[in-house]
Protein backbone atom coordinates (compact mmCIF):
# COMPACT_ATOMS: atom_id res chain seq x y z
CA UNK A 1 0.00 0.00 0.00
CA UNK A 2 1.21 3.26 -0.81
CA UNK A 3 -0.18 6.65 0.97
CA UNK A 4 -2.25 7.96 -1.39
CA UNK A 5 -4.44 4.57 -1.05
CA UNK A 6 -4.75 4.89 2.44
CA UNK A 7 -5.63 8.34 2.17
CA UNK A 8 -8.53 7.68 -0.18
CA UNK A 9 -10.05 6.23 2.74
CA UNK A 10 -10.68 10.31 3.15
CA UNK A 11 -10.17 11.76 -0.06
CA UNK A 12 -12.35 9.23 -2.16
CA UNK A 13 -15.08 7.98 0.93
CA UNK A 14 -15.65 11.12 2.70
CA UNK A 15 -15.06 13.02 0.32
CA UNK A 16 -17.98 15.91 0.94
CA UNK A 17 -16.97 15.62 4.68
CA UNK A 18 -15.50 19.21 6.25
CA UNK A 19 -11.77 17.89 6.33
CA UNK A 20 -9.50 21.00 7.51
CA UNK A 21 -10.05 24.26 9.40
CA UNK A 22 -7.36 26.71 8.60
CA UNK A 23 -7.45 30.63 10.15
CA UNK A 24 -11.35 30.41 9.61
CA UNK A 25 -11.78 28.65 6.59
CA UNK A 26 -12.81 25.55 5.20
CA UNK A 27 -12.12 22.53 2.74
CA UNK A 28 -13.52 18.89 2.67
CA UNK A 29 -11.19 15.83 1.83
CA UNK A 30 -12.89 16.69 -2.22
CA UNK A 31 -10.71 19.89 -1.91
CA UNK A 32 -7.68 18.68 0.03
CA UNK A 33 -7.18 16.19 -3.30
CA UNK A 34 -8.08 18.05 -6.07
CA UNK A 35 -6.00 20.73 -4.79
CA UNK A 36 -3.36 18.49 -4.36
CA UNK A 37 -3.92 16.66 -7.80
CA UNK A 38 -3.57 20.06 -9.72
CA UNK A 39 -0.46 20.90 -7.54
CA UNK A 40 1.04 17.57 -8.25
CA UNK A 41 0.46 18.30 -12.08
CA UNK A 42 2.01 21.36 -11.49
CA UNK A 43 5.32 20.00 -9.41
CA UNK A 44 5.43 17.39 -12.67
CA UNK A 45 5.30 20.31 -15.51
CA UNK A 46 7.88 22.44 -13.99
CA UNK A 47 10.23 19.17 -14.14
CA UNK A 48 9.94 17.26 -10.25
CA UNK A 49 10.39 13.87 -11.15
CA UNK A 50 9.54 10.66 -8.89
CA UNK A 51 12.20 10.48 -6.58
CA UNK A 52 13.24 14.49 -6.45
CA UNK A 53 13.80 15.92 -2.91
CA UNK A 54 11.74 18.20 -2.55
CA UNK A 55 12.58 21.06 0.32
CA UNK A 56 9.93 22.76 1.93
CA UNK A 57 10.55 25.78 4.66
CA UNK A 58 6.64 26.80 5.60
CA UNK A 59 5.19 27.66 8.80
CA UNK A 60 1.82 25.60 9.09
CA UNK A 61 -0.18 26.38 6.50
CA UNK A 62 -2.54 25.05 3.88
CA UNK A 63 -0.35 25.20 1.86
CA UNK A 64 2.11 22.99 3.02
CA UNK A 65 -0.27 20.09 3.67
CA UNK A 66 -1.37 20.30 -0.40
CA UNK A 67 2.60 20.46 -1.34
CA UNK A 68 3.18 17.02 1.46
CA UNK A 69 -0.10 15.01 -0.34
CA UNK A 70 1.32 16.02 -3.91
CA UNK A 71 4.50 14.58 -3.21
CA UNK A 72 2.86 11.58 -1.82
CA UNK A 73 1.00 11.48 -5.17
CA UNK A 74 3.84 12.23 -7.53
CA UNK A 75 6.13 10.25 -6.01
CA UNK A 76 8.65 13.25 -4.94
CA UNK A 77 10.43 12.95 -1.67
CA UNK A 78 8.82 15.60 0.75
CA UNK A 79 12.04 17.25 2.90
CA UNK A 80 10.71 19.80 5.32
CA UNK A 81 12.73 22.25 7.27
CA UNK A 82 12.58 23.67 10.97
CA UNK A 83 11.28 27.25 10.44
CA UNK A 84 13.32 27.98 12.96
CA UNK A 85 16.55 27.46 11.39
CA UNK A 86 19.11 29.64 10.13
CA UNK A 87 21.31 30.11 6.62
CA UNK A 88 23.96 28.11 8.33
CA UNK A 89 21.69 25.22 9.12
CA UNK A 90 19.38 25.73 5.99
CA UNK A 91 23.00 25.18 3.76
CA UNK A 92 23.53 22.30 4.96
CA UNK A 93 20.45 20.62 4.30
CA UNK A 94 20.17 21.79 0.72
CA UNK A 95 23.50 20.76 0.44
CA UNK A 96 22.73 16.88 1.53
CA UNK A 97 19.46 16.45 0.09
CA UNK A 98 20.05 18.26 -3.15
CA UNK A 99 16.38 19.56 -3.89
CA UNK A 100 15.32 19.94 -7.03
CA UNK A 101 13.36 23.01 -5.36
CA UNK A 102 12.79 24.52 -2.30
CA UNK A 103 9.31 25.85 -1.52
CA UNK A 104 9.64 28.93 0.99
CA UNK A 105 8.50 32.78 1.57
CA UNK A 106 11.95 32.87 2.40
CA UNK A 107 14.98 34.52 0.12
CA UNK A 108 18.29 32.74 1.39
CA UNK A 109 21.69 31.55 -0.63
CA UNK A 110 20.53 28.54 -2.75
CA UNK A 111 21.72 26.17 -5.69
CA UNK A 112 17.72 24.78 -6.47
CA UNK A 113 14.94 27.50 -6.84
CA UNK A 114 12.86 28.80 -4.49
CA UNK A 115 9.39 29.21 -5.23
CA UNK A 116 6.46 31.22 -3.38
CA UNK A 117 3.92 28.84 -2.30
CA UNK A 118 1.31 31.64 -2.91
CA UNK A 119 2.64 31.53 -6.51
CA UNK A 120 2.53 27.68 -6.93
CA UNK A 121 -1.37 27.53 -5.74
CA UNK A 122 -2.09 30.18 -8.22
CA UNK A 123 -0.67 29.05 -11.26
CA UNK A 124 -2.00 25.17 -9.78
CA UNK A 125 -5.45 26.00 -9.95
CA UNK A 126 -5.32 26.49 -14.08
CA UNK A 127 -4.22 22.51 -13.76
CA UNK A 128 -6.32 19.26 -14.25
CA UNK A 129 -7.75 18.00 -10.85
CA UNK A 130 -7.27 14.65 -11.82
CA UNK A 131 -4.31 12.22 -10.40
CA UNK A 132 -1.15 12.00 -12.01
CA UNK A 133 -1.19 8.22 -13.07
CA UNK A 134 2.11 7.11 -10.95
CA UNK A 135 2.56 3.62 -9.74
CA UNK A 136 4.36 3.70 -6.29
CA UNK A 137 5.43 0.95 -3.99
CA UNK A 138 5.20 1.29 -0.23
CA UNK A 139 9.22 0.99 -0.50
CA UNK A 140 9.32 4.28 -2.05
CA UNK A 141 10.53 6.78 0.05
CA UNK A 142 7.93 9.36 0.94
CA UNK A 143 10.39 12.11 3.15
CA UNK A 144 13.55 12.76 4.76
CA UNK A 145 13.32 14.02 7.72
CA UNK A 146 16.46 15.69 9.15
CA UNK A 147 17.52 14.50 12.68
CA UNK A 148 21.21 15.65 14.56
CA UNK A 149 24.28 13.54 14.93
CA UNK A 150 26.39 12.84 17.38
CA UNK A 151 28.90 14.93 15.04
CA UNK A 152 26.63 17.65 15.02
CA UNK A 153 25.60 17.77 11.57
CA UNK A 154 22.36 16.60 10.34
CA UNK A 155 21.68 13.01 9.02
CA UNK A 156 18.39 12.53 6.72
CA UNK A 157 16.20 9.71 7.89
CA UNK A 158 14.58 7.80 5.22
CA UNK A 159 10.79 7.58 5.80
CA UNK A 160 9.10 5.10 3.20
CA UNK A 161 5.73 5.13 2.28
CA UNK A 162 5.17 2.03 4.44
CA UNK A 163 6.88 3.35 7.25
CA UNK A 164 4.35 6.75 7.19
CA UNK A 165 1.49 4.08 6.95
CA UNK A 166 2.11 1.31 9.47
CA UNK A 167 2.58 3.92 12.18
CA UNK A 168 -0.87 6.22 11.20
CA UNK A 169 -2.87 2.45 11.26
CA UNK A 170 -1.09 2.05 14.49
CA UNK A 171 -2.05 4.66 16.03
CA UNK A 172 -5.69 4.46 14.76
CA UNK A 173 -6.12 1.53 16.64
CA UNK A 174 -4.26 2.05 20.27
CA UNK A 175 -5.76 5.42 20.23
CA UNK A 176 -9.09 4.28 18.66
CA UNK A 177 -8.97 7.56 16.26
CA UNK A 178 -12.19 7.54 14.50
CA UNK A 179 -13.88 10.36 11.65
CA UNK A 180 -15.88 11.08 14.80
CA UNK A 181 -13.22 12.69 16.33
CA UNK A 182 -12.48 16.31 15.98
CA UNK A 183 -8.52 17.46 16.19
CA UNK A 184 -6.97 20.71 17.49
CA UNK A 185 -3.24 20.36 15.71
CA UNK A 186 -0.91 23.26 17.22
CA UNK A 187 2.51 21.48 16.97
CA UNK A 188 4.51 22.51 13.35
CA UNK A 189 4.43 20.07 10.30
CA UNK A 190 7.60 19.94 9.89
CA UNK A 191 8.41 18.04 13.08
CA UNK A 192 7.62 14.60 12.39
CA UNK A 193 4.84 14.75 15.55
CA UNK A 194 3.17 16.80 13.83
CA UNK A 195 3.98 15.41 9.81
CA UNK A 196 4.21 11.41 10.93
CA UNK A 197 1.23 11.43 13.59
CA UNK A 198 -0.87 14.41 13.48
CA UNK A 199 -1.48 14.76 9.44
CA UNK A 200 -1.24 11.15 9.07
CA UNK A 201 -3.63 9.88 11.57
CA UNK A 202 -5.90 12.81 10.42
CA UNK A 203 -6.41 11.55 6.83
CA UNK A 204 -6.19 8.15 7.75
CA UNK A 205 -9.47 8.11 9.74
CA UNK A 206 -11.25 10.99 8.04
CA UNK A 207 -11.93 13.37 11.36
CA UNK A 208 -12.12 16.93 11.03
CA UNK A 209 -8.91 19.31 11.83
CA UNK A 210 -8.45 22.19 12.90
CA UNK A 211 -4.47 23.86 12.19
CA UNK A 212 -3.14 26.51 13.72
CA UNK A 213 -0.02 28.04 12.94
CA UNK A 214 1.37 27.55 16.10
CA UNK A 215 0.90 27.08 19.69
CA UNK A 216 0.05 30.30 21.30
CA UNK A 217 -0.62 29.58 25.25
CA UNK A 218 -2.61 33.13 25.87
CA UNK A 219 -5.00 31.64 23.23
CA UNK A 220 -4.82 28.14 24.06
CA UNK A 221 -8.03 28.37 26.29
CA UNK A 222 -10.07 30.50 23.43
CA UNK A 223 -9.36 27.81 20.75
CA UNK A 224 -10.07 24.59 22.98
CA UNK A 225 -13.48 26.20 24.01
CA UNK A 226 -14.23 27.50 20.25
CA UNK A 227 -12.95 24.11 18.48
CA UNK A 228 -14.61 21.78 20.96
CA UNK A 229 -11.58 19.11 20.05
CA UNK A 230 -11.41 15.75 21.06
CA UNK A 231 -8.08 14.59 20.39
CA UNK A 232 -4.62 17.02 20.81
CA UNK A 233 -1.47 16.11 20.23
CA UNK A 234 1.39 18.22 22.65
CA UNK A 235 4.40 18.44 23.87
CA UNK A 236 5.63 18.73 27.81
CA UNK A 237 6.29 22.70 27.43
CA UNK A 238 2.51 22.90 25.83
CA UNK A 239 1.04 20.79 28.73
CA UNK A 240 2.75 23.46 31.47
CA UNK A 241 1.51 25.73 29.37
CA UNK A 242 -2.08 24.80 29.45
CA UNK A 243 -2.08 24.71 33.09
CA UNK A 244 -2.29 28.09 33.29
CA UNK A 245 -5.74 28.08 31.77
CA UNK A 246 -8.32 29.00 34.89
CA UNK A 247 -9.75 25.74 36.20
CA UNK A 248 -13.70 26.25 35.33
CA UNK A 249 -12.38 26.24 31.61
CA UNK A 250 -10.36 23.59 32.13
CA UNK A 251 -12.58 21.41 33.79
CA UNK A 252 -15.09 22.51 30.14
CA UNK A 253 -12.25 21.71 28.05
CA UNK A 254 -11.73 18.62 29.41
CA UNK A 255 -15.30 17.53 29.37
CA UNK A 256 -15.48 17.37 25.59
CA UNK A 257 -12.09 15.91 24.82
CA UNK A 258 -11.39 12.35 24.52
CA UNK A 259 -7.18 11.68 24.43
CA UNK A 260 -4.30 14.11 25.27
CA UNK A 261 -1.25 12.53 24.05
CA UNK A 262 2.37 14.23 24.82
CA UNK A 263 5.28 13.25 23.31
CA UNK A 264 8.92 14.54 22.04
CA UNK A 265 9.96 15.03 25.34
CA UNK A 266 10.16 13.49 28.98
CA UNK A 267 6.42 14.88 30.57
CA UNK A 268 7.14 15.04 34.09
CA UNK A 269 4.94 13.31 36.91
CA UNK A 270 4.15 16.47 38.98
CA UNK A 271 2.59 18.07 35.17
CA UNK A 272 0.61 14.65 34.29
CA UNK A 273 -0.53 14.56 38.28
CA UNK A 274 -1.53 18.66 37.93
CA UNK A 275 -2.82 18.25 34.50
CA UNK A 276 -5.37 15.38 35.63
CA UNK A 277 -6.04 17.45 38.67
CA UNK A 278 -7.81 20.41 36.62
CA UNK A 279 -8.62 18.66 33.17
CA UNK A 280 -9.88 15.77 34.76
CA UNK A 281 -7.71 13.71 32.50
CA UNK A 282 -4.67 11.48 32.21
CA UNK A 283 -2.15 12.59 29.74
CA UNK A 284 -1.24 9.41 27.35
CA UNK A 285 2.74 9.78 27.52
CA UNK A 286 4.38 7.90 24.61
CA UNK A 287 7.87 7.48 22.94
CA UNK A 288 9.07 8.04 19.32
CA UNK A 289 12.28 9.04 17.11
CA UNK A 290 12.10 10.92 14.37
CA UNK A 291 13.85 7.33 12.85
CA UNK A 292 11.16 5.64 13.84
CA UNK A 293 7.91 7.43 14.25
CA UNK A 294 6.43 5.61 16.97
CA UNK A 295 7.68 2.70 19.38
CA UNK A 296 5.89 2.84 22.81
CA UNK A 297 2.91 4.06 24.74
CA UNK A 298 0.60 4.42 27.53
CA UNK A 299 -2.40 2.15 26.95
CA UNK A 300 -5.42 3.55 26.04
CA UNK A 301 -7.19 1.09 28.26
CA UNK A 302 -5.33 0.72 31.30
CA UNK A 303 -2.90 2.20 33.46
CA UNK A 304 -1.40 5.71 32.17
CA UNK A 305 1.64 5.06 34.34
CA UNK A 306 3.46 8.93 35.43
CA UNK A 307 6.86 8.67 34.16
CA UNK A 308 6.92 5.89 32.12
CA UNK A 309 6.47 5.73 28.37
CA UNK A 310 4.26 2.59 28.73
CA UNK A 311 4.19 -0.15 26.23
CA UNK A 312 5.23 -1.12 22.77
CA UNK A 313 3.14 0.13 20.04
CA UNK A 314 1.66 -2.79 18.15
CA UNK A 315 3.79 -4.68 15.33
CA UNK A 316 7.00 -3.26 17.34
CA UNK A 317 9.56 -5.36 18.99
CA UNK A 318 11.80 -3.72 21.63
CA UNK A 319 15.11 -4.88 23.30
CA UNK A 320 16.90 -4.01 26.07
CA UNK A 321 20.41 -4.50 25.66
CA UNK A 322 23.76 -3.98 27.45
CA UNK A 323 27.07 -2.45 26.17
CA UNK A 324 28.39 -6.02 24.91
CA UNK A 325 24.66 -6.52 23.88
CA UNK A 326 23.24 -9.01 25.82
CA UNK A 327 19.66 -8.94 27.09
CA UNK A 328 19.54 -7.22 30.46
CA UNK A 329 16.73 -8.34 32.82
CA UNK A 330 13.82 -6.47 34.33
CA UNK A 331 14.72 -3.52 36.03
CA UNK A 332 17.90 -2.87 34.70
CA UNK A 333 19.20 -0.46 32.83
CA UNK A 334 19.84 -1.53 28.97
CA UNK A 335 20.20 0.43 25.52
CA UNK A 336 16.65 0.44 23.64
CA UNK A 337 16.71 -1.68 20.00
CA UNK A 338 13.67 -1.76 18.00
CA UNK A 339 12.82 -3.38 15.22
CA UNK A 340 8.97 -2.83 12.97
CA UNK A 341 7.90 -1.71 10.13
CA UNK A 342 7.36 1.66 11.48
CA UNK A 343 11.50 2.05 11.47
CA UNK A 344 13.24 4.03 8.84
CA UNK A 345 14.53 2.91 5.55
CA UNK A 346 18.32 4.32 6.28
CA UNK A 347 20.14 7.77 6.63
CA UNK A 348 20.49 8.99 3.05
CA UNK A 349 23.41 8.77 1.36
CA UNK A 350 25.46 7.45 4.93
CA UNK A 351 25.41 3.74 4.32
CA UNK A 352 28.25 3.65 6.70
CA UNK A 353 25.92 5.44 9.23
CA UNK A 354 22.93 3.29 8.53
CA UNK A 355 24.78 0.09 9.00
CA UNK A 356 26.06 1.34 12.58
CA UNK A 357 22.60 2.33 13.46
CA UNK A 358 21.83 -1.62 13.08
CA UNK A 359 22.56 -5.09 14.98
CA UNK A 360 20.35 -8.23 14.07
CA UNK A 361 17.87 -6.41 12.13
CA UNK A 362 16.73 -3.88 15.44
CA UNK A 363 17.57 -0.25 15.37
CA UNK A 364 19.99 0.85 18.06
CA UNK A 365 18.22 4.13 19.65
CA UNK A 366 20.95 5.41 21.94
CA UNK A 367 18.04 5.81 25.24
CA UNK A 368 18.43 3.77 27.85
CA UNK A 369 15.59 2.45 29.47
CA UNK A 370 14.15 0.19 32.05
CA UNK A 371 11.82 -2.48 31.84
CA UNK A 372 8.87 -3.14 34.42
CA UNK A 373 8.06 -6.87 35.58
CA UNK A 374 4.65 -6.03 33.87
CA UNK A 375 6.45 -4.63 30.77
CA UNK A 376 6.20 -0.93 30.98
CA UNK A 377 9.02 0.62 30.07
CA UNK A 378 10.90 4.03 31.46
CA UNK A 379 13.54 6.10 30.25
CA UNK A 380 16.49 7.17 31.99
CA UNK A 381 18.86 8.88 29.88
CA UNK A 382 21.15 8.88 26.57
CA UNK A 383 24.10 7.24 25.29
CA UNK A 384 24.42 10.43 23.98
CA UNK A 385 24.16 13.89 25.05
CA UNK A 386 20.96 14.81 23.30
CA UNK A 387 19.29 17.58 24.63
CA UNK A 388 15.54 17.72 24.28
CA UNK A 389 13.83 21.26 24.92
CA UNK A 390 10.56 21.89 24.15
CA UNK A 391 10.21 18.88 21.92
CA UNK A 392 13.31 19.91 20.02
CA UNK A 393 16.20 17.82 19.58
CA UNK A 394 19.43 19.72 20.36
CA UNK A 395 23.04 17.79 19.86
CA UNK A 396 25.70 19.83 21.88
CA UNK A 397 28.31 19.24 19.46
CA UNK A 398 26.51 21.65 16.50
CA UNK A 399 26.44 24.41 19.19
CA UNK A 400 30.00 23.95 20.41
CA UNK A 401 31.60 23.84 16.95
CA UNK A 402 30.07 27.25 16.29
CA UNK A 403 31.18 28.53 19.50
CA UNK A 404 34.83 27.11 18.94
CA UNK A 405 34.97 28.53 15.87
CA UNK A 406 34.81 32.29 17.27
CA UNK A 407 38.25 33.45 17.71
CA UNK A 408 37.60 34.82 21.61
CA UNK A 409 36.26 31.15 22.64
CA UNK A 410 39.46 28.35 22.58
CA UNK A 411 37.38 25.80 24.50
CA UNK A 412 33.42 25.27 24.90
CA UNK A 413 31.41 22.33 26.22
CA UNK A 414 27.23 22.77 25.89
CA UNK A 415 24.97 20.37 28.60
CA UNK A 416 21.22 20.79 29.63
CA UNK A 417 19.58 22.40 32.55
CA UNK A 418 16.75 21.66 33.73
CA UNK A 419 13.32 23.99 32.79
CA UNK A 420 10.18 23.74 33.89
CA UNK A 421 8.16 24.83 30.94
CA UNK A 422 10.27 23.56 28.48
CA UNK A 423 12.18 20.46 30.16
CA UNK A 424 15.92 21.00 29.59
CA UNK A 425 17.88 24.35 27.89
CA UNK A 426 21.08 24.09 26.58
CA UNK A 427 23.60 26.22 29.01
CA UNK A 428 27.22 26.82 27.47
CA UNK A 429 30.64 26.97 29.37
CA UNK A 430 33.46 28.29 27.71
CA UNK A 431 36.90 29.00 27.74
CA UNK A 432 38.16 32.16 26.65
CA UNK A 433 40.98 33.25 24.63
CA UNK A 434 40.13 37.06 25.36
CA UNK A 435 37.37 38.44 26.93
CA UNK A 436 34.03 38.60 25.24
CA UNK A 437 30.38 40.00 26.51
CA UNK A 438 27.75 37.36 26.89
CA UNK A 439 25.65 39.79 24.82
CA UNK A 440 27.80 39.81 21.84
CA UNK A 441 28.06 36.05 22.30
CA UNK A 442 24.32 35.40 22.39
CA UNK A 443 23.83 37.77 19.13
CA UNK A 444 26.34 35.88 17.11
CA UNK A 445 24.57 32.73 18.28
CA UNK A 446 20.77 33.89 17.65
CA UNK A 447 22.52 34.75 13.97
CA UNK A 448 23.41 31.37 12.95
CA UNK A 449 21.45 28.74 15.25
CA UNK A 450 17.67 28.26 15.49
CA UNK A 451 16.40 30.23 18.67
CA UNK A 452 16.00 27.08 20.66
CA UNK A 453 19.44 26.02 20.49
CA UNK A 454 21.06 29.38 21.86
CA UNK A 455 22.40 28.75 24.82
CA UNK A 456 20.68 30.47 27.53
CA UNK A 457 23.75 31.11 30.18
CA UNK A 458 27.45 31.69 29.19
CA UNK A 459 29.87 30.63 32.02
CA UNK A 460 33.46 31.37 31.53
CA UNK A 461 35.54 28.63 33.13
CA UNK A 462 39.32 28.32 33.87
CA UNK A 463 39.42 24.84 32.04
CA UNK A 464 37.29 22.51 30.62
CA UNK A 465 36.81 19.11 33.07
CA UNK A 466 38.43 15.78 31.32
CA UNK A 467 39.12 12.69 32.12
CA UNK A 468 42.91 11.07 31.25
CA UNK A 469 41.65 10.51 27.98
CA UNK A 470 41.07 13.90 27.50
CA UNK A 471 37.13 13.26 27.11
CA UNK A 472 35.32 16.08 28.55
CA UNK A 473 33.35 14.99 31.77
CA UNK A 474 30.20 16.84 31.54
CA UNK A 475 28.66 15.68 34.88
CA UNK A 476 30.97 17.75 35.99
CA UNK A 477 30.06 20.81 34.42
CA UNK A 478 28.92 22.87 37.39
CA UNK A 479 29.31 21.13 40.23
Amino acid sequence: MNLTQLFDVSFVARRDSVALEWQGATYTFGDLDARSNRLARLLAARGIKRGDRLCVYLANCVELIDLFVACVKSGAIFVPINILYRDREIAHILADAEPAAVVSRNEFPSAAPIWNPADLTREAASFPNQRLPVALDGGDPAGIVYTSGTTGTSKGAVLTHNNFAANAISLLAAWRITSADRFLLALPLFHVHALGNGLHCWLASGCRMRLLERFEHEKAGEEFLDFRPTLFFGVPAIYVRLLDIPVEQAREIGGRMRLFVSGSAPLPAQIFEEFRARFGHHILERYGMSETLMNIGNPYDGERRPGSVGLPMPGVSVRLLDESGQHVADGETGELYLQGANIFAGYWKRDEATRAAFLDGYFRTGDLAVRSHDGYYTLCGRRTDLIISGGFNIYPREIEEFLEEQEEIAEAAVAAVPDRVRGEVPVAYIVVARQIDAAELEGRCREKLASFKVPREFIVVDRLPRNALGKVQKHLLGA
